[in-house]
């Protein structure tokens, strides 16, 4: 209860910054990120294309990859005719799809650019039950997979980056507070929801992708750490906000659902704070493997700190991502090579 009052009032946390905190607010700390170059997925509406605004305003040259190019140069052309040095590059990508992970990141190599920003904010909730290309649940292979791999192909530019500039890199996975809504066996749900669509739930599943996100923040930290990397990566929690996301299910039930909840609920302003707040600020210098909301540090649920869960989904993940012919992924939590 107390929490919650803290949250409607605003209350400011031990980072000086609390759930009314807007995204230009929490970047004033950092207001030349003109060394930055970033990559935010999903930057076409929304929290991601706030984030990108407010990174813009500050400098950062921004890489916005879409699976909509008009939807992209919309957004580039937001933001130019409001701050018109901006450097925007836009390229496609498709998270559900393995192959056009392979060819953004190609084609992102080939610019030859530094990379010392990952923002990983694209989020899809399948109503309908969906199998990707590759053989994966869509919501997971959008929301999780894809940016697995995509974290994986971009790590060594990353680390090259920071090695080269001494400026530390930072990548942001954007999780949910629903990730704590899934409970049971992470791999063989997976697997039952990507043979089967007799078992699926979409908000179990959308919850499982969060969770995802989380587990995934957490190995790639003790992977980093092991690789004495100069690089960090942490998750968030944007809070509640009526973006596309949710729109995609109208109705009278979802917007009476949305009224009630009005006083919880945070613009998108005070939605990217969390995320550009990881991203930028300076006291999150060497913090890694840490989950936040409001701007603040706080805990994931049970499932979503367990160390062995993220090594678990880490291998499972290895072998969904894998080229090799010989790669065999397992539902019922048993892999080989």
């Amino acid at each position: 209860m107390l929490e919650t009052v803290k949250y409607l009032l605003g209350s400011v946390g031990g980072s000086g910054y609390g759930s009314r905190s807007t995204a230009e607010q929490v970047t004033e700390s950092s207001p030349d990120l003109r060394h930055i170059t970033a990559i935010i997925t999903g930057a076409t509406s929304g929290i991601g294309a706030e984030t990108a605004r407010v990174l813009a305003k500050r400098g950062a040259r921004l890489v916005l990859p879409a699976r909509s190019l008009k939807a992209a140069e919309d957004a580039k052309a937001r933001i130019v005719s409001e701050f018109p040095d901006s450097e925007i590059i836009i390229m496609a990508l498709d998270l559900s799809s393995l192959t056009s992970v392979r060819n953004f990141v190609s084609e992102f190599e080939s610019l030859q650019l530094p990379l010392n920003l990952l923002i990983n904010n694209a989020g899809k909730f399948a109503h309908e039950h969906a199998i990707s290309e590759d053989g994966i649940e869509m919501t997971f292979a959008t929301n999780y997979l894809g940016h697995f791999l995509l974290t994986k192909l971009l790590l060594n530019k990353m680390i090259e980056t920071a090695a080269a500039t001494g400026v530390q890199g930072r990548i942001v996975n954007v999780s949910s507070a629903i990730h704590g809504w899934f409970s049971g066996d992470t791999i063989r749900y997976l697997g039952e929801i990507s043979r089967s669509g007799s078992d699926y739930d979409e908000t179990r599943a959308y919850a499982l992708s969060k969770l995802g996100n989380v587990l995934h923040t957490k190995e790639l930290a003790r992977r980093l750490k092991e690789m004495d990397a100069n690089v960090t990566v942490n998750c968030v929690h944007p809070g509640i906000v009526r973006t596309r996301l949710t729109r995609e299910r109208e109705g009278l039930a979802t917007d009476l659902a949305f009224l009630m909840a009005s006083k919880l609920l945070k613009t998108i302003p005070q939605a990217a704070a969390t995320t550009c707040y990881v991203a930028t600020h300076p006291r999150l210098v060497d913090v890694s493997g840490k989950y936040f909301a409001d701007c603040n540090e706080t805990l994931p649920s049970k499932l979503g700190s367990n160390l062995s869960e993220a090594a678990r989904l880490w291998s499972a993940s290895e072998i969904m991502v894998s080229k090799s012919s010989n790669a065999i992924f397992d539902p019922s939590s048993q892999w080989e090579y």
